[in-house]
């Protein structure tokens, strides 16, 4: 089973024939954001699932107490590179309001049941992005 940079590198040389379906079915896509202390490129693969014209992913961290890395990338940069499958765009992301993560959860904990299991681990609320492609 593909994790970390391994499942990175195998899905981009293989545009994603290698890595895009991963345990249980869940779907992944490569997301790629400036690292806010190095301004280097950090790539990670995360779960996500499409929602009008838009991909969802969650910072779960595993249910940490932390936000995940890549969130707080964002935060600081919101402009991301995103590759599902073959196909590579520049996306905006932005973080799901209230009423938005209220529709998306359900959606995501459809395909990735451990979600719900991670919020309850930890005090923060689990922030659902959106990744908005930019034309």
């Amino acid at each position: 089973m593909l994790f970390g940079d391994e499942h990175v590198r195998r899905y981009e040389e293989t545009d994603g024939e290698v890595g895009h379906d991963w345990q249980k079915g869940a779907p992944v896509l490569i997301l790629t954001t400036k690292g806010r202390k190095t301004g280097q490129d950090r790539k990670f693969a995360l779960i996500y699932q499409e929602h009008q014209g838009a991909y969802v992913v969650v910072a779960s961290k595993g249910g940490a107490d932390q936000h995940p890395g890549w969130f707080l990338n964002l935060q600081e940069n919101p402009e991301v590179q995103v590759q599902v499958k073959a196909d590579k765009f520049t996306a905006r992301a932005r973080t799901a309001d209230e009423q938005e993560k209220a529709v998306l959860w359900p959606k995501m904990a459809a395909v990735w049941p451990d979600y719900d299991d991670y919020q309850k681990k930890t005090d923060r609320p689990i922030p659902v992005v959106v990744l908005e492609r930019q034309s």
